[in-house]
């Protein structure tokens, strides 16, 4: 079993920046990939960013592309995503997850593992 707690949520204005952070415990998750989603109020969850453990490929929705950054610290056991040029449309529930295939995917079905979520709201 693995267990995912993000971090880093919180309140900024736009154009701002945020980074979250996934901290994995009861296993080692350098062999698996693991991915960002979003949930925004009345809206289905949505896939953000991704990375491949087999050769640390990132994936990104065209949302996030040039503004999101995710990695990876194996030695951490951590996840985390760097938000720039944060926009009011970023607000949502972030979570992280863990899936155990050697690159990653964008569908939240073929993830094992899910963290809480924590809180983006970006101010206009």
């Amino acid at each position: 079993q693995v267990q995912l707690v993000e971090s880093g949520g919180g309140l900024v204005q736009a154009g701002g920046s945020l980074r979250l952070s996934c901290a994995a415990s009861g296993r080692t998750v350098s062999t698996y990939s693991m991915g960002w989603f979003r949930q925004a109020p009345g809206k289905e969850r949505e896939f953000a960013a991704a990375i491949s453990w087999i050769n640390g490929r990132t994936y990104y929705a065209d949302s996030a592309a040039g503004r999101f950054t995710i990695s990876k610290d194996n030695a951490k056991n951590t996840l985390y995503l760097q938000m720039n040029s944060l926009k009011p449309e970023d607000t949502a529930v972030y979570y992280c997850a863990a899936q155990r295939r050697p690159t990653a995917t964008m569908n939240d079905h073929e993830y094992d593992y899910w963290g809480q979520g924590t809180q983006v709201t970006v101010s206009s």
